[in-house]
């Protein structure tokens, strides 16, 4: 076992030379360097990556643009994170927090800018009146598993993903720490989907459209190689919910724009119009024949 680290009295930050994500990381806040956002012809413009928390918009975009709803039009540039794009003054005007996702909404007389996915997904289909009841205890129990989902989201990125997957040293003691709580957050939402079809009782909302990025395609074997090592099969409730969502025509359109890594038919670094999203799936399609 190595030398047991030892907490210095005062915090200094020594993450230089460390790896790719480590090195976009800082104690301080703010616009690193001037660059104006670009802006397309749409009302909603969206500025994103294809991670389970962009995926989140694009599929509740995609959702209401499939229900011929016209002015969820929307134009999705891509933020590279890695090259630390989220930090141009840009960017930083609209989330001053320097995290994706983050939307303009210039449907109205004036833009309104919008971040934090829970906050977008809420603002979209508040707007729209869509995938979220008007009132009542309906309401309220997709409100329980949208913050849900938000509040527990981190110990799968921050916290499993990064020890698991990211981390230059692999640890014990922290993989084991947030396998652990992986595990527990996968049987808490199979208990639920035991007596639901959806997350939030009988109806798609936004607590599905959420929870899916993460949880979803965490069974499904696409985020950080987990499946085996966390024994997804035997979340049976959640693999018939995540296979059954896939299957969802905004989910496959949405989950990869933004996306710039994966199978070609999987990725889309912007999104200005229905037929971009076409001509990729179409991809798809030539593949398998």
């Amino acid at each position: 076992m190595s030398e047991q680290y030892i907490p210095p009295a005062i915090w200094v930050d020594d993450t230089a030379g460390g790896n790719e994500w480590a090195n976009i990381n800082s104690p301080v806040s703010g616009a690193r360097y001037q660059q104006d956002l670009p802006v397309g012809d749409h009302p909603f413009q969206l500025y994103s990556l294809g991670t389970p928390n962009g995926q989140k918009v694009t599929i509740m975009l995609e959702e209401l643009l499939l229900l011929g709803i016209k002015e969820a039009e929307y134009d999705a540039f891509l933020i590279n994170i890695g090259k630390s794009e989220q930090f141009s003054s840009g960017f930083v005007a609209v989330n001053p927090n320097s995290k994706i996702p983050a939307l303009v909404d210039r449907s109205g007389e004036e833009d309104v800018n919008v971040f934090e996915s829970a906050s977008i997904l809420v603002h979209l289909a508040e707007k729209f009146g869509q995938f979220l009841p008007q009132s009542g205890p309906s309401r309220t129990e997709v409100f329980n598993w949208l913050f849900w989902a938000q509040g527990s989201a981190p110990f799968i990125g921050g916290g499993f993903g990064h020890f698991y997957a990211y981390a230059d040293v692999k640890q014990e003691y922290p993989i084991n720490r947030y396998a652990m709580e992986t595990k527990r957050l996968l049987d808490v939402l199979d208990k639920q989907l035991a007596n639901h079809p959806y997350v939030a009782g009988d109806e798609y909302s936004i607590a599905d459209i959420a929870i899916w990025p993460w949880y979803g395609n965490l069974v499904l074997g696409r985020l950080y190689d987990a499946a085996e090592f966390l024994q997804v099969e035997s979340y049976s409730h959640v693999l018939r919910w995540a296979q059954m969502l896939e299957q969802r025509e905004g989910v496959k359109r949405g989950r990869i724009v933004n996306k710039s890594s994966g199978e070609a038919w999987e990725q889309l670094r912007e999104r200005h119009a229905a037929d971009d999203i076409d001509k990729v799936l179409a991809l798809k399609k030539v593949a398998s024949r």
